[in-house]
This record gives structure tokens, sequence and C-alpha cells, in this order.
């Protein structure tokens, strides 16, 4: 049965004249009662029932996103890129897209993900926005950084992490999106494509990383045959150190060590 359009009613219809005459994008509880000449609760109750009938999205409390014309068909659809970007922008937010998004977006996971999983300086956990599932990692401004932009199809520049920041954050963050062993097998396999990514990774990862990163990402390149004096960066940031970690967390601990990176090796690098 074919779903009957809703008919706009007067106040619906006077706001969304007013934000294409003014070309926004983002309009503010405060900024239409005045301007349809109503009281604070009838607008209100004007963006709540216009969020509930998807003409508008609200992005956080007090700040709703509005579509450039008239939805066709009653309802607004927009892509997370649009309503992560608009978002950003309301809470002066840095951002980058990675995680599960950039693993496919790289080829590495042929699995496409059901939420957006977004590094940030503002928010944290995860928010449902216009009907879109995201996830918010929320990290310091200095953990921010080695990207590239995407331009979409509705005209905005997505952030995405670059493809030696995705596998760094693949195994710096390997707990939340358990990719280690995995991301070790996607780090070779590019390497041997591409020689000039080990630079771009040693790069990433004394600026990004974390020890125990260090040392997991400083093994792996060995064994994919980088030279030792690319690898000085990383022995220069981890320093002198007699702890041992796995290379494998989450396995036994059983294996050799090697004393060069601290690590005891749990198991194989993936074919």
């Amino acid at each position: 049965m074919k779903r009957k359009k809703r008919e706009l009613g007067p106040l619906e219809m006077q706001l969304l004249a007013y934000v294409q005459l003014r070309k926004k994008d983002v309009i503010h509880t405060g900024e239409i009662s005045p301007v349809l000449d109503i009281s604070s609760k009838q607008e209100r109750e004007l963006l709540s029932r216009m969020c509930r009938s998807g003409l508008i999205i609200r992005l956080k409390r007090g700040a709703y996103l509005v579509p450039p014309r008239m939805p066709s068909g009653g309802r607004w659809v927009t892509s997370e890129y649009f309503i992560l970007s608009k978002l950003m922008m309301v809470v002066k937010g840095k951002y980058q897209i990675s995680g599960p998004n950039a693993f496919n977006f790289y080829g590495y996971d042929d699995q496409v993900p059901n939420r957006v999983y977004v590094y940030n300086n503002r928010i944290f956990g995860g928010k449902n926005i216009g009907g879109i599932e995201f996830v918010f990692i929320k990290t310091s401004n200095g953990r921010l950084g080695a990207t590239r932009k995407l331009k979409t199809p509705d005209g905005v520049e997505a952030v995405m992490a670059s493809r030696a920041r995705t596998l760094l954050d693949a195994i710096y963050d390997w707990s939340r999106y358990n990719t280690i062993p995995r991301a070790y097998g996607w780090v070779a396999s590019s390497i041997k494509k591409e020689t000039r990514l080990a630079e771009e990774l040693i790069s990433v990862t004394s600026k990004f990383g974390n020890k125990g990163t260090v040392r997991r990402i400083g093994y792996l390149l060995a064994l994919c045959g980088v030279a030792d004096d690319q690898l000085l960066r990383l022995k220069r940031k981890l320093g002198s150190s007699k702890s041992l970690i796995p290379w494998i967390p989450g396995r036994d601990v059983k294996g050799s060590v090697n004393k060069e990176w601290g690590l005891i090796i749990n198991g194989n690098l993936p074919g």
C-alpha cells in the first residue's frame, strides 16, 4: 500500500521558506519564534514535530539541520558525511572518519559497517542522528591528523583517515576493533604493493602511536624487510625499556623474546 504523502502545515511551510530564502542549513532554538511570530513553546513543538516527521534533523540539543529545498515525499534523506560535517561545525570540533569505515574504504575488510566511527575532540559515545548510527571516539587534538579529503556526491568534503593512519588505528585500537593479528597482514600486503607506505607508517606511528603500538609496528616492519636506518625513528621514540608485551594481545603469552622491540613473539605474521 502506497504511503500517503503528508501535507505540510502553514508553520512548517513558513519555516522551510525562511531557511531556503536565507540559504541556511542549520537553525537554533530561539531563532524561529520571532520570525514566525510564535511563542517559544510553539517553536519547540514545531521543531519536535518536524523532526519526528523527518523534515529536519536534530543534530544536538538546540541545533537542527534543515534541507536546502523541500524534501520530495515529505521526508528528507541525506548522507552521514553531510550530517557529520554540519554537526562538527556546530560543536566547533575537528574530526576524522576511521575504524571499520576506513578498513572498508581501503579494501582491507569487505564488510560494510552499519555505524560511522568518528575520532574527534568534542563528543563521546554512540548517537543516532537522522537515522544514522555514529560512534564518536573522543581524543585529544594531538591525536588527530594524517587525513585525506573526500568529495562526496552531496558536495561535502569528508575527512577520512589516510591509508597509513588507518593501519595505525587498526593496531593502536585493536581492542576496540578486534583487528590484531589481521591488521598485521594488511600492513604486510600494503607495503608489498606500495613500498613508500612503510615510511608513511613510520611517520604516523612516531607522531600518533603509543609505546605498545611502536613496538608492534616496529617489529612488523622489520619482518617486512624495512631497513634498520628507516626504523631508527621508532627506536628513538621507544627509548629503553625492560618490560615485555605480547605481539598478539589476547593470546597465551608464550613464545620467543625479541629484546630489540620488547616483545614476546606469541604468533606468526598472517599469510
